[in-house]
């Protein structure tokens, strides 16, 4: 295998990683608004945020990888 490929791998191992995550907290976040309704508005205010940080994070990653 070349370098190149084993990176790849781990990329590929590293998505589907953070996908499974993000699957479980989304099936949790929808768990618990629909078996207690009073958390579904702070819920929705912290996937709000949540969203607009992963936004930061990603624009922050795309400069970083444009100066180089």
């Amino acid at each position: 295998m070349t370098r190149d490929n084993d990176h790849g791998e781990l990329r590929t191992l590293l998505l589907l990683l953070a996908l499974a995550v993000s699957l479980l907290v989304t099936g949790t976040a929808v768990f618990l608004a629909v078996a207690y309704p009073r958390l579904a508005e702070p819920l929705a205010a912290g996937a709000a945020v949540l969203t607009c940080l992963a936004g930061l994070a990603r624009t922050v990653a795309a400069a970083a990888r444009e100066r180089r």
